[in-house]
């Protein structure tokens, strides 16, 4: 469990990257239903804990239009005072202008949960926000692909963690989501935090260890709390993939000028962000694809 400093108040939990959703991912062999609702459980008791609020950096959902009763189950297990953004799985078509039609929206008008008015998919941090001003620290939230060490892929564009701390000197501190990694960086007391997701699901993750963080605005730093996994629950024996599969997917890494090791633990939808970094392609087209995919 936890070790929280002495004399020091929790201001918020950090995470993010909930990605709830009703099917399970090939790669696992328990009961991942159930899996998911103990760890936004756990999420939640850690809130009536310390009675902060939860901030949470995108992604709550793996599709933007769950299903009936993948809602309702939210709507009874989602944590008190959680506030969120909406991330590129939240949104139709990655496009913010229909929010009305996803779920997070549902959940926002119902008053289960709190969304920002900024700090989304596709939305930049330079547009003068101020965000969350606590005990004299600024705060913001924004779900947006960033990384420690080398790209994630060959071409990437997204900006480094050490960019984004460096660049946007007027927060203390920034929660950002996308990227399943958990990791902080720090520059001249100033944090970047991106918790990652909460469950594992791709073959790659076998080795994660999901966790939440918890934010002191009094000196702004962070203590990292793990959640509880169960060892053994990933496989990956759907990567012995067929013939007629592999032709399929060494096309598209041709295609993209990448090398097959690099996308073994990518999806299709990270491969296909991937692929329109590298590539020009009009928005009214990413558009279309993203509808087809759905």
């Amino acid at each position: 469990m936890e070790r929280i400093k002495p004399n020091k108040t929790v201001t918020a939990i950090l995470c993010s990257d909930f990605h709830l959703r009703e099917d399970k991912p090939v790669c696992r062999t328990d009961n991942y239903w159930e899996t998911q609702w103990k760890k936004v459980d756990f999420i939640s008791d850690l809130q009536k804990k310390y009675g902060c609020p939860i901030w949470h950096g995108g992604d709550l959902f793996h599709h933007w239009k769950p299903s009936p009763e993948l809602l309702s189950m939210t709507s009874q297990h989602i944590p008190n005072m959680f506030v969120t953004v909406y991330g590129n799985h939240d949104l139709p078509q990655h496009n913010l202008d229909l929010v009305q039609k996803c779920g997070i929206y549902n959940l926002m008008v119902n008053a289960k949960i709190s969304v920002l008015q900024n700090g989304h998919w596709g939305q930049s941090l330079g547009d003068g926000r101020t965000g969350f001003i606590i005990n004299n620290k600024q705060a913001t939230i924004q779900h947006i692909m960033t990384y420690q060490g080398v790209e994630p892929w060959p071409g990437c564009t997204d900006p480094k963690a050490s960019k984004l701390l460096r660049q946007h000197k007027q927060f203390d501190l920034i929660l950002t989501g996308d990227n399943h990694k958990s990791f902080v960086e720090e520059f001249e007391g100033r944090l970047l935090v991106n918790p990652g997701s909460i469950m594992r699901m791709t073959a790659d993750q076998a080795d994660f260890q999901p966790r939440v963080a918890l934010w002191f605005a009094e000196d702004n730093s962070i203590e990292w709390v793990n959640l509880p996994i169960q060892k053994d629950v990933i496989s990956r024996e759907h990567l012995a993939v067929k013939e007629e599969r592999d032709v399929r997917i060494n096309a598209f890494v041709s295609s993209l000028n990448l090398k097959s090791n690099d996308v073994i633990g990518m999806s299709f939808e990270q491969n296909l962000d991937a692929f329109f970094q590298i590539n020009t392609i009009r928005d009214s087209v990413k558009q279309i694809i993203y509808k087809a995919i759905e």
